[in-house]
């Protein structure tokens, strides 16, 4: 009995838009005057918006 779906066929499949994971690194200064550091995964709709993205504690 033949297959019926190959691999290459099921990667042909696109379940919707793919959609750019980037990784946040923002600084700030805390109560005890060190720098610290806060990093988040965010996904985006388009690389070149990534300016205008906010990361709050």
């Amino acid at each position: 009995m033949a297959k019926q779906q190959t691999f290459g066929d099921k990667l042909k499949k696109n379940k919707g838009a793919i959609k750019p994971t980037v990784k946040i690194i923002k600084g700030f200064k805390g109560e005890d005057g060190h720098t610290h550091f806060m990093e988040s995964f965010v996904k985006v709709e388009d690389v070149a918006s990534i300016d205008q993205l906010e990361i709050s504690k």
